[in-house]
């Protein structure tokens, strides 16, 4: 079947991505907390119903922001792990990209990890993509004997997606602290357990 979004749900998307687009543009300028839904609605041209319609609250734009600049870079970080022959290195690869991208946006990580976190079994389109990352990278590093094959990959993921989110709360938690390495300390603990005789 064709999977192209039709008209209706391509203008959807536009009007969702132009409103994401306008907050980050306010809260750039006048910083997260002191802009306003309506403010955001006046910058986009559209009615504040319409606006609450597309996002009932501040966070849930900064999650469409934050999940349009996962699709927007997979591209490129897809490009950048084929070119990784060791599929372990590959799952290095998408954390350094993460922790890149999370340093510069740190300031709206609290506001965005608080509304997922409360937000965790939310339906398939409010999704970020990072899901289907992990398969590919984790199914790869299993196919090639690098990961323990008595789990399942759906396992395995679900496992290491709270995993990466806890390590966004210590890092948010921790003056100083750098995402990338909190993300490679991670990565260890999970591939060699964290028991006394782990290697």
């Amino acid at each position: 079947m064709d999977s192209t979004p039709g008209r209706r749900e391509r203008k959807r998307q536009q009007t969702a991505d132009l409103l994401a687009e306008k907050a980050l543009e306010l809260f750039e300028a006048q910083g997260y907390e002191a802009v306003t839904m309506e403010q955001i609605a006046a910058a986009a041209d559209v009615a504040k119903g319409t606006l609450y319609n597309y996002f009932p609250v501040k966070e849930a734009l900064l999650r469409h922001y934050f999940h349009q600049q996962i699709a927007a870079t997979a591209p490129e970080v897809i490009g950048r792990m084929k070119r990784t022959p060791d599929t372990i290195e590959r799952i290095r690869v998408m954390l350094r990209h993460a922790a890149n991208w999370s340093e510069k946006h740190r300031r709206y990580w609290p506001h965005y990890l608080h509304y997922r976190i409360a937000n965790l079994r939310g339906r398939d389109e409010e999704r970020s993509g990072l899901e289907a990352f992990f398969f590919r990278v984790f199914g790869d590093a299993q196919e090639a004997g690098r990961l323990r094959a008595d789990r399942d990959i759906a396992t395995l993921v679900h496992y290491f997606q709270f995993l990466y989110l806890a390590t966004y709360t210590r890092w948010l938690d921790t003056p100083g602290c750098k995402l990338e390495d909190e993300f490679m300390i991670m990565l260890d603990l999970f591939l060699a357990g964290a028991g006394r005789d782990a290697k």
